[in-house]
């Protein structure tokens, strides 16, 4: 049987884990009607956590409603490409350009009058708008809606968002079923929030977007769903062993399908074991540096990379005040970034105010290559 784990980028994996009570809230505003909150969203969280996964989810439970879907990354080109898409989607559901019909009279005193109809060529084919309103109006759509995700979306051109949020405040305000699901990581949907602050339309769009963020899953659940794979795939993998590569995970949903990857074919056609999962475990463990934090890191500064390099010092959770020290700062300007770690979901605030690590492996990735990273940037003329 083919290995059923799926560590790639946007890859289904057999299993989604953790995730009910947002695919329940997906599901009640598809019920809920126009304007029901969860029809426009955000899907957000770190690197990993399965963003892409979701919106692959939620068009599936979309299209089990009866609803058209339709998939598109940020790009430059967007509009034009949904315009497309919808277009094809209403030719699929047989509704088809018709012509407009319109008719005038001329009167002269001594004939009477003339009257004449000539038919007008379709609206603008190219009005992303108009494509949707003709697909909703069509009979066939009359139980359904339209669901159009973005994914990489702070990656949009000013012109194209602009173009996004009036169309689909339009079509929320005719009452149409419409719905408009974008991920992104935090920072970055943040700073796409904070860039439009001062348009009043394109911020209100983005402001009013629910925030579905994902996190870490609980251990049990990853342990019992690789017992699930398991069993559907008829492979033997005890309860103790999956609970020791639930615990190697974190709750990480990228480092699940690692774990579960590499320790899968690590036993090729045996019973799953301690020592196959300890292979499984430690391959996993080399990769997600590579194919997550390096990538991550690659779009932080060098005062970010640095704070977090100075907290890889400690071999637990760190103080504030031991990060500063090593620095050369006060621990306010450590908050900054402590609130923002926190956000993009690479760092954990416990209880006791110290700072831990919050994807697996991340500390350790940093001590190895923090050669690479930048220790002093305020000496180049970085600052706050």
């Amino acid at each position: 049987m083919a290995n059923p784990f799926k560590p790639s980028a946007g890859s289904t994996p057999p299993l989604l884990v953790g995730r009910d009570d947002v695919l329940d809230d997906f599901t009640a505003a598809l019920s809920d009607g126009p304007g029901a909150p969860g029809r426009l969203a955000f899907v957000t969280g770190a690197r990993g956590v399965g963003k892409t996964v979701m919106l692959t989810t939620l068009g599936d439970i979309a299209r089990g409603e009866g609803w058209e879907v339709v998939d598109e990354t940020a790009t430059r080109g967007l509009i034009d490409r949904l315009t497309r898409s919808v277009r094809a989607a209403r030719h699929d559901t047989g509704v088809e350009d018709k012509p407009r019909t319109r008719s005038f009279s001329v009167g002269v005193a001594s004939l009477g009058s003339v009257s004449k109809e000539f038919d007008l060529p379709p609206a603008d084919p190219h009005d992303l708008r108009i494509e949707i309103g003709r697909l909703l109006d069509s009979p066939v759509m009359a139980d359904s809606g339209l669901l159009i995700t973005v994914d990489e979306i702070h990656t949009i051109a000013t012109d194209e968002l602009d173009q996004l949020a009036a169309i689909t405040q339009h079509l929320i305000r005719e009452g149409r079923n419409i719905a408009l699901v974008m991920a992104g990581i935090p920072q970055a949907v943040d700073q796409l929030i904070a860039d439009n602050a001062q348009r009043p339309r394109v911020s209100t769009f983005l402001r009013r977007a629910e925030m579905m963020v994902l996190g870490k899953v609980d251990e049990a659940d990853v342990a019992e769903s690789f017992l699930e794979t398991a069993r559907r795939a008829e492979r033997e993998w005890s309860a103790d062993v999956a609970a020791q590569c639930a615990k190697a995970t974190r709750g990480y949903p990228f480092m699940i399908q690692l774990v579960g990857y590499h320790t899968w074919r690590a036993a090729g056609a045996e019973r799953i074991s301690y020592e196959h999962a300890e292979r499984g475990i430690e391959v996993a463990r080399r990769k997600i540096g590579q194919l997550v934090h390096a990538p991550a890191l690659q779009d932080l500064s060098d005062v970010d990379k640095t704070i977090l390099v100075a907290m890889a010092q400690d071999d637990g959770p760190s103080r504030s005040t031991d990060i500063a020290k090593r620095i050369g700062k006060n621990t306010n300007y450590v908050s900054v970034y402590k609130g923002r770690f926190e956000r993009a979901g690479m760092i954990d605030v416990l209880p006791n105010g110290r700072l831990a690590f919050s994807t697996p492996e991340l500390r350790e990735y940093l001590v190895e290559h923090a050669a690479h990273f930048v220790m002093n940037p305020w000496t180049e003329g970085q600052s706050l």
